[in-house]
């Protein structure tokens, strides 16, 4: 079957633009008095008392019915406790959503410890060590009386819901991925590259886990195990074999260590029987010249039978991806009304900025699809088309200059689907930018699609020539915000941005009490108007928010709950930490002590050297040697950091030179960005330029011949 069999020329939306939601919802009044658009009922209900999965319910749609706390009164709302659970400990971050059943809170911490909390108190039920490695908790699932979660040692656990105690546990070693051509002294099967990855989720006896590795070549794989034992039930191949469907959309043996890996918890639809899962970039990411072709299922949505494995039908999003823009987002099912009609729908995207909006019985484009052409490049065998959905994206598709995206001067520049090769180019979205892997929620109080977007670029190119891969580029800026879409029409109700990016994990939680909550990178938790993104509330939690919030009840009595503990990406000194937070009305606990927020700018992270030591000099196109303490000897072309010293700190009224050595053989020059502090023009090899810094501050500059080497000169 060809990939756009299916495809629509079309992008027409099927009902009109809606600029701005001010209305309540469809099945009671909001405060203004007027209803919101039509929501049907939906075939996933919503959470209540429990909010037993990461996602909530198996549509992945973060909504609950509760609503005792709701716009009028959360303000209200404070701590009804608070703990520690690793001590205090700032050293790793968190990632794990918290659930819940039966008023007690289910969590996994980063160093690998399982957690059983009592909801109402903050007590610890019980505590069990899973592993020794640190690995990415990103949820456990309940079912048969079990919990269970992974380990960084690609192991399986399940544990005794109520005590703790190991029922079994499943190593999935390479024997178990099904593949007699598996070659795992050549590392074909990513078996020592890879590892297991995000949630777990529970359906009807099967547990589904994926995998991670993409960026190091390992093979993605899906796997359903029977949950009474942990014997593989199925495993679904995120690069098919020989003889699979999709092997021919790989060049050679490109399959084989080809990533596609699925590493965001899927969503399952109990009706059709369908589990669906969302799989990575190729490997290598950025260099496709060595894997001509689609590259299935890397960045695909992928519907299977939740019982056999089987495909019934897949979508991808970026034929022969160039430019890391994996559809990580967990999937979200909802139902919808268009033009009067009933329509079950899987909604799919990510860095793109994009949404696509599925049939999810067969796959087919809601709201059609076109295959528009985009930038070619002979040697990344680029796909001459890509695929562009009716509606709008949720965010702008490249960079602009009164934005977070304005791009670090003197490197090449494109939008989304912009070709690279040897020279680093910035793109927009980036890697990071768009939404990445934050948790989006739909809301059936007033049926919009909330999700977390970025304004981060990136900068990719390939190693060929001896040239650098920046990823981001060194001094840019980071923001983001919030945007509500309506998948009826695929267009945007409304956009509310700020500071931060809110696009890695960052989750949204919508209530039938008209809020929505989400945390920051910050360590501030905020409740939002769900009509139009206006803040009603915020608490400081101590760390950066990168989780996804719940709400649960207990006797009667409506809970707010989140883990606050970092992330790092995509920034790196993010405060971490091991917060759990519970909040209700009327709650006496205080807010944390606020941290320092992390850097707005993607810092440079080499050690300052002072004025003295660098004799006031930066030597252009070399690096720092630290253990002379002087500039290297070789000319640099390619490092990010051939600034020699890269960071140097200064008192105010000091005059530093830069110089070009004469034993170099390129010009070279050093130019401040954004703030346009100093120049020095091209200086040719054996030429120098001075300038005295009488404004404290914090300056960033790069080098016209070679963008990528960035410095930053510090004024106190």
């Amino acid at each position: 079957m060809d990939r756009r069999s299916f495809l629509t020329t079309t992008a027409a939306s099927t009902a009109g633009t809606v600029a701005v939601l001010n209305a309540g919802p469809a099945q009671a009044a909001s405060a203004s008095g007027t209803l919101a658009r039509p929501v049907p009922a939906q075939a996933h209900a919503a959470t209540g008392r429990d909010f037993p999965k990461a996602g909530g319910n198996l549509g992945n749609q973060n909504y609950s019915s509760l609503k005792r706390i709701h716009s009028d009164n959360v303000r209200k709302l404070g701590g009804a406790w608070h703990i520690n659970l690793e001590g205090g400990s700032t050293s790793s971050h968190q990632q794990c959503a918290v659930i819940a059943q039966d008023g007690i809170l289910y969590l996994a911490t980063t160093q690998q410890n399982v957690f059983a909390v009592d909801g109402r108190t903050g007590s610890i039920k019980w505590k069990t060590k899973v592993g020794s490695d640190t690995a990415n908790m990103r949820g456990l699932a309940l079912g048969h009386g079990l919990a269970f979660t992974i380990t960084g040692d690609n192991s399986v656990v399940a544990l005794d819901q109520k005590t703790g105690a190991v029922a079994w546990t499943r190593e999935l070693l390479v024997e178990d991925q099904g593949d007699p051509d598996c070659d795992p002294a050549g590392g074909q099967c990513g078996g020592s590259k890879g590892g297991l990855a995000g949630a777990a989720v529970y359906w009807d006896g099967l547990l589904y886990i994926g995998t991670q590795g993409s960026t190091a070549g390992a093979r993605g794989r899906a796997y359903a195990l029977k949950a009474s034992t942990g014997e593989v039930a199925w495993t679904f191949w995120g690069t098919p074999g020989p003889g699979q469907f999709g092997h021919d959309t790989w060049e050679g043996d490109s399959w084989k260590t080809g990533g596609a890996v699925c590493w965001i918890h899927p969503a399952v639809d109990p009706e059709l029987g369908l589990v669906y899962w969302t799989f990575g970039n190729p490997y290598p990411r950025t260099d496709g010249s060595t894997r001509g072709g689609d590259n299935l299922f890397a960045n695909c949505l992928v519907a299977m039978d939740a019982k056999t494995g089987k495909r019934r039908w897949h979508f991808q999003s970026v034929h022969h991806d160039i430019w890391d823009y994996d559809g990580v987002m967990s999937p979200v099912l909802a139902d919808v009304l268009i033009k009067g009609k009933k329509k079950r729908v899987v909604v799919y995207g990510s860095k793109t900025g994009m949404y696509y909006i599925l049939d999810r019985a067969d796959g087919k484009p809601i709201h059609g699809m076109e295959e528009r052409p985009v930038p070619q490049h002979a040697a990344q065998k680029t796909s001459p088309t890509q695929p562009f959905p009716g509606g709008e994206p949720f965010v702008d598709t490249e960079p602009r200059l009164d934005k977070a995206t304005r791009p670090v001067p003197f490197y090449p520049t494109g939008g989304l689907f912009e070709a690279h090769w040897d020279r680093a180019t910035i793109i927009f979205p980036g890697a990071g930018g768009g939404a990445d892997w934050s948790f989006p929620s739909f809301s059936h109080r007033t049926g919009l699609v909330y999700v977390g977007y970025g304004l981060i670029n990136s900068a990719y190119s390939n190693t060929h020539g001896g040239r650098v891969n920046t990823a981001r580029p060194l001094g840019e800026y980071f923001a983001g915000g919030l945007a509500a879409v309506d998948p009826r029409t695929n267009t945007v109700a409304w956009r509310q941005e700020g500071d931060w990016s809110l696009a890695h994990g960052n989750g949204i939680l919508s209530t039938a009490g008209g809020l929505l909550f989400q945390g920051r990178p910050d360590g501030v938790l905020t409740a939002l108007d769900d009509r139009d993104g206006s803040e009603l509330w915020t608490w400081q939690c101590g760390a950066g928010v990168n989780t996804s919030p719940l709400t649960y009840e207990i006797d009667g009595e409506q809970y707010l709950a989140v883990l606050a503990g970092g992330n790092g990406l995509p920034y790196p000194d993010i405060p971490k930490g091991d917060h759990l937070w519970a909040f209700k009305l009327g709650g006496k606990v205080k807010p944390a002590a606020a941290p320092t927020p992390p850097s707005r700018r993607n810092q440079i992270r080499a050690a300052a050297v002072s004025g003295d030591t660098a004799n006031n000099t930066i030597t252009l196109g070399r690096t720092w040697d630290s253990t002379k303490n002087a500039p290297g000897t070789t000319e640099s072309l390619v490092s990010q950091n051939a600034m020699a010293p890269q960071h140097l700190n200064i008192a105010k009224g000091t005059t530093v030179t830069f110089t070009n050595p004469a034993d170099n053989k390129s010009a070279h020059g050093a130019v401040s960005f954004f703030e346009a502090e100093f120049d020095t023009g091209l200086l040719m090899p054996g030429r120098s330029f001075t300038y005295t810094f009488n404004t404290p501050g914090e300056y960033f500059y790069n080098d016209p011949v070679a963008p990528q080497s960035t410095g930053k000169i510090v004024v106190t």
